[in-house]
């Protein structure tokens, strides 16, 4: 049994209660952030496929960027499929295909939160661009590529549509809306910041099933596991397991959303306290 997300408020008495109409980043928005992120993706070009693998390693951009048109930036290997067919497709079109899978930076039932697929044109990065794109690619990941020994190329991707399916539901994006949308401020560190909240403060964690209403009595007597799931500038998913009279695979999530929106690491803190102060009380 797996139950969708719960979303919370806040009401005039200070404790967070279901909602119909959840403050929630936009499908541009989401898909924006995973674009932007560092999490796995998958380059498919169908007009390079064959019976043979890629190379591990060799198939996937290492970083990825978004300019302010929209387009978004890759570096690949100088050998990859996709940097091959680009430099030499002589003004054809190479369709490809993005495909970035979301996972949990927690140990959690049912880690894999979302996927996301940007489908559009490649092209070679010319002369005259790479070094400002470059620079954009680097502001993003400043660690850079991980292999000094390869060589590296900047591919453009021009949108021409995406899709994301998680946490939120299955939506359709418009490259417009794509090219408009901003990614969540807290996406940088929020791998940091669930980790954090998983092994240093298990107990407080613990105490949001007080705000569950009819649930929060069996899923406190149980000393259900509370991991947190997610975290974005409106609020905090956590999933809930271990819930008594339940079988020991069943879980739920619930949303608890801020006061306010967020748009740093200062400002969640001090939203998280607000929030454990109501679970307290």
């Amino acid at each position: 049994m797996f139950r969708p997300g719960i979303p919370r408020t806040d009401s005039g008495g200070g404790q967070p209660r279901p909602v119909e109409d959840a403050r929630a980043p936009t499908a541009a928005e989401r898909v924006r952030t995973l674009v932007e992120s560092s999490v796995s993706a998958v380059l498919d070009i169908p007009s390079a496929r064959s019976a043979e693998p890629a190379p591990v390693g060799y198939g996937s951009p290492e970083a990825r960027a978004v300019t302010k048109d929209g387009d978004v930036v890759l570096l690949v290997p100088a050998s990859s499929p996709a940097a091959q067919l680009a430099e030499h497709a002589s003004g054809d079109e190479v369709v490809a295909v993005m495909e970035i899978t979301d996972v949990a930076p927690v140990a959690v039932p049912h880690r894999v939160r979302g996927r996301a697929w940007v489908a559009g044109w490649l092209t070679a990065v010319g002369p005259g661009e790479r070094a400002a794109l470059a620079r954009l690619v680097a502001d993003r990941h400043p660690a850079g590529p991980p292999a000094a020994d390869v060589a590296w190329v900047l591919l453009r991707l021009e949108v021409g549509e995406a899709h994301v399916d998680d946490l939120w539901g299955s939506e359709a994006v418009e490259p417009d809306d794509f090219a408009a949308a901003t990614p969540d401020p807290l996406a940088p560190h929020e791998a940091e910041l669930l980790q954090h909240l998983a092994s240093s403060h298990d107990d407080q964690m613990r105490t949001l099933c007080g705000l569950l209403g009819e649930t929060g009595p069996a899923c406190a007597a149980a000393g259900a596991d509370a991991v947190p799931l997610s975290v974005d500038r409106y609020g905090m998913r956590v999933r809930f397991c271990g819930i008594e009279g339940e079988p020991p695979s069943a879980c739920f999530d619930a949303r608890f959303e801020f006061p306010d929106p967020v748009d740093d690491v200062a400002q969640l803190r001090q939203a998280m306290r607000l929030l454990f102060e109501a679970a307290e009380q």
